[in-house]
């Protein structure tokens, strides 16, 4: 089946103190989102498109500098990641097959952790597949809750989570492969009725399960595919464990 990536590239840059979208914020001299979209090619996978908001015109700039053709779609309001995808659907539907969903900002998810996910999905024969990762720190992460079988029952996010689900240390890395057409037969029917009042992606989760639908969750040899940074300090951090670790974009 063919391959797809859609990347979400639509949160500010206000707390990292650049007018750019987040993504565009720089590791080793490269944007967060450079990184991404590179290891999602390395992954083998050249269909990509990029959910812009905040700052668009900076990511359509950025695009024109790939030297290859990249989709991008609008979501003119930040209602969450589900509502973010849901601007993608003409793409997703034009396109088929299964499709990675990653975040622009995340820029330690590898290209070995791709496609080696989207291998366990496929031989799993699953709906959808949650990229995870064990940490020390699960604080502000979506807890991965598992059932008897270790297949995923449901995914939680911080706000929601209560005492014993936010002592998981499995988390959600906001890496998820779909196949694709079972993802649109349930992407219009998340709501937003959490605490933060936002359409939330993992929701699809849930609504794939009430169908019956198998969810599973591969778990990252590495826990760095879940970092990120929201102020220049955590960006430093992420360039510090580049350097230390030998990352390159």
């Amino acid at each position: 089946m063919g391959k797809c990536a859609v990347i979400l590239a639509g949160g500010e840059g206000k707390r990292m103190k650049i007018n750019k979208p987040k993504p565009l914020a720089e590791v080793l001299g490269e944007p967060m989102l450079r990184w991404v979209i590179n290891s999602v090619k390395r992954a083998g996978i050249d269909n990509i498109c990029i959910v812009k908001g905040f700052g668009k015109e900076y990511i359509e700039e950025f695009v024109e500098t790939l030297g290859f053709p990249v989709h991008t779609v609008y979501q003119a309001e930040r209602l969450g990641t589900g509502h973010a995808v849901l601007q993608a659907k003409d793409f997703l539907k034009n396109t088929g097959g299964n499709v990675v969903i990653l975040n622009g900002d995340a820029p330690f998810m590898d290209s070995e952790t791709i496609l080696n996910s989207y291998n366990y999905h496929e031989n799993n024969n699953n709906a959808a597949t949650v990229i995870s990762a064990k940490v020390d720190d699960p604080t502000g992460y979506g807890r991965i809750v598992r059932g008897v079988s270790g297949d995923v029952v449901a995914i939680v996010e911080q706000k929601d989570a209560d005492e014993a689900t936010a002592a998981i240390n499995e988390v959600n890395s906001g890496g998820f492969w779909f196949d694709t057409e079972k993802l649109l037969s349930v992407l219009g029917e998340i709501k937003s009725d959490n605490n933060a009042n936002e359409y939330y992606l993992p929701d699809a989760l849930k609504l794939l399960l009430k169908k019956n639908e198998k969810i599973g969750a591969f778990t990252a040899a590495s826990s760095d595919t879940v970092l990120g940074a929201n102020d220049p300090s955590q960006l430093k951090e992420l360039e510090k464990i580049a350097v230390s670790k030998g990352y390159s974009c």
